[in-house]
């Protein structure tokens, strides 16, 4: 039997492509220097195999990395219109919703007041009908732009104009309260003189900025949000 430094001296040789059966030597010998050379070639071939796949995994990685980047670039802008659009719409809808709320309030209250006073230039019966609706944009969290000290101005007939301005905020109120509304009865037109609660409300439009990014170039502005209300005069 060989003894261990043969073993590594074989090895060494056999690693090198250097004989490993000397003259002189035995068979034993001899195939133990092979069994070793064997051994070196498989596991040589082994470390470049291992080191081949971490280079293909590398390079894969970079590939899936770069297509990551590109997909969410493209992807980044129609998220953003769509998150924004999201936001806008929906804070309008709820603006559409409390307007015609208070310009319902607004038209029901006015139609169960007198006509007597509209001869008035001021009539009491119209300011009423402004502080119900400036009562109702406060309740419902609405800044209501100076409305309750709103300035007057008649539109013609029957109608009031209030236009309030406050810090950013600019909103117009029109009260008529000789709306004519036409309805068909038994094959008959009647005329029903009626109340009309008109608001103009501004709205902070934010889709504006971000359409852009998908459609250079275009201009979707909603600068305010109109409600009307009308109810069937009670005097």
């Amino acid at each position: 039997m060989i003894h261990e430094n043969q073993s590594l001296l074989l090895s060494s040789r056999a690693k090198r492509g250097i004989s490993v059966f000397p003259i002189g030597g035995n068979l034993e010998t001899f195939a133990f220097g092979w069994r070793s050379a064997f051994s070196a070639a498989i596991y040589a071939l082994q470390s470049a195999r291992d080191s081949a796949a971490e280079v293909v995994k590398a390079h894969l990685l970079r590939e899936t990395e770069a297509a990551a980047l590109i997909e969410f670039a493209v992807a980044l802008p129609l998220l953003v219109v769509l998150v924004v659009g999201i936001f806008d719409f929906g804070g309008a809808f709820n603006l559409k919703q409390k307007l015609n709320n208070a310009a319902r309030e607004g038209a029901r209250f006015g139609a169960s007041q007198p006509t007597n006073d509209l001869a008035l230039g001021q009539p009491p019966s119209v300011s009423a009908v402004r502080y119900v609706v400036d009562s109702y944009l406060q309740t419902a969290g609405l800044n209501d732009c100076g409305l309750s000290t709103a300035t007057w101005a008649t539109g013609g007939g029957l109608t009031w104009q209030f236009s309030g301005t406050g810090p950013s905020c600019s909103m117009t109120l029109t009260v008529d309260r000789g709306f004519q509304v036409q309805e068909s009865v038994g094959g008959v037109t009647v005329v029903m003189v009626s109340t009309s609660v008109n608001i103009v409300y501004p709205y902070q439009w934010h889709f504006n900025n971000v359409i852009q990014l998908l459609v250079p170039g275009a201009n979707y502005s909603l600068g305010t949000i109109h409600s009307d209300a009308t109810a069937v005069n009670m005097d």
